[in-house]
């Protein structure tokens, strides 16, 4: 009988952060294997590191490291972390597979023992905001040692298939079901049900690859439309947000609300700017949106031009934007019906269960796994010397 490799995750993301690709992959990858999500570590006030597990999900255990505020620096290349990664042992065996999100994360990979490593790329990490210098000497690190490397979409893919034997692309994917019924099915997010329409709406975070020029121009030309704008402010001061009186901030909300706010928008916007930290993104929220039924503009960002063109109207100026929202607001005979056929064609093959599916197809026959695997609630992941997690 042959047991399914636990896996253990590096991850720049916390897991409580925004639901996105690591959750959607690891939750279903958690349903054969258990998981083990390594954050980046936090000051604490206690004299003595140690580790703060939380069950995120079923078979997922999320870690956060607790590092004394005299030992403390930010990351994974703290030298307290490595040590606490070294005390991490899998029970029974060393069979387990490492995952990593940032190509910070090779300075620990010496600390821990696997036999299987993947490089699961969803962004170009050097090129966003505040980004550390070494990444790029990191991920060429990483990409030596790696076994695979996943890519969340085609940009990235073409920048990495001549770096690495193993590249398979994996773009954003979309679990249909939780926006569709979810629109239908919840009622509209009351922060948001007394403000007017039209509303035009974005969820995602808000940071430097939003054209917040974009915002303010659009809230200055139609002040009758409503810009509503859900989710995190990070890397950037909130201070340098546009403010009008049609522009709403709602904060960042959990994912099982988002279907409540897409619910009472009449356009869904990709508002990005064109520069270095947009360059490779392949936005989830795309495939989001078209599940919700709704129309879409967006800037002409590579990874959703390329696959989506006829499916998303695209807005290359200002001016053109505008236009754009408003063409989507009152479509041409028979435009929603055509758009309509070639999303609903591409949702049918799209989902995340799809993608992971075939994401383990490649480890099984990478790491040689066999069919059989350990009921899921078998504990295997434990701390050395601690208790079983």
């Amino acid at each position: 009988m042959g047991t399914i490799s636990p896996i253990i995750v590096f991850s720049h993301l916390r897991w409580n952060f925004v639901y996105q690709r690591p959750q959607h992959v690891l939750s279903r990858l958690a349903g054969r294997r258990q998981i083990l999500f390594i954050e980046e570590p936090v000051e604490s006030p206690e004299a003595a590191a140690r580790w703060e597990p939380r069950a995120a999900a079923p078979n997922v255990t999320v870690m956060v490291p607790q590092i004394p505020v005299g030992q403390f620096t930010p990351g994974f290349s703290n030298a307290m972390m490595k040590r606490m990664v070294g005390k991490l042992a899998i029970s029974e065996s060393d069979n387990s597979i490492a995952w990593v999100y940032t190509p910070a994360a090779v300075e620990l990979l010496d600390s821990v023992k696997y036999r299987y490593l993947v490089y699961d790329c969803m962004d170009e990490l050097s090129a966003f905001l505040h980004a550390p210098r070494e990444l790029h000497d990191q991920e060429q690190r990483l990409l030596d040692r790696a076994d695979v490397v996943f890519t969340g979409g085609p940009s990235l893919y073409r920048a990495k298939r001549d770096r690495h034997p193993e590249v398979h692309c994996f773009p954003s994917s979309v679990d249909v079901d939780h926006f569709r019924n979810g629109v239908k099915e919840l009622p509209e997010a009351l922060d948001q049900a007394t403000i007017p329409g039209p509303r035009l709406g974005y969820f995602g975070v808000i940071d430097e690859r939003l054209d917040l020029d974009l915002l303010a121009k659009i809230a200055e030309h139609r002040p009758d439309w409503q810009l509503i704008l859900v989710g995190p402010v990070v890397k950037i001061d909130p201070k340098a947000l546009p403010q009008r009186p049609n522009i709403h901030y709602l904060g960042g909300k959990d994912y099982r609300e988002l279907p409540a706010y897409i619910k009472g928008w009449d356009v869904c916007l990709m508002p990005f700017a064109m520069n270095e930290s947009t360059k490779f993104i392949s936005p989830t929220k795309v495939l989001e949106y078209m599940a919700a039924d709704k129309p879409i503009v967006s800037t002409p960002i590579a990874d959703v031009v390329q696959p989506y063109e006829t499916m998303v109207r695209i807005g290359s100026s200002p001016e053109e934007f505008i236009r754009c929202c408003e063409e989507a607001l009152a479509p041409p005979a028979n435009d929603w019906k055509i758009r309509q056929a070639a999303v609903q064609k591409v949702l049918k093959a799209t989902s995340w269960d799809l993608t992971v599916d075939a994401m383990e197809k490649l480890m099984q026959c990478g790491t040689r796994e066999q069919s059989a695997f350990r009921p899921v609630n078998e504990p295997r992941l434990v701390l050395a010397g601690g208790p079983e997690l």
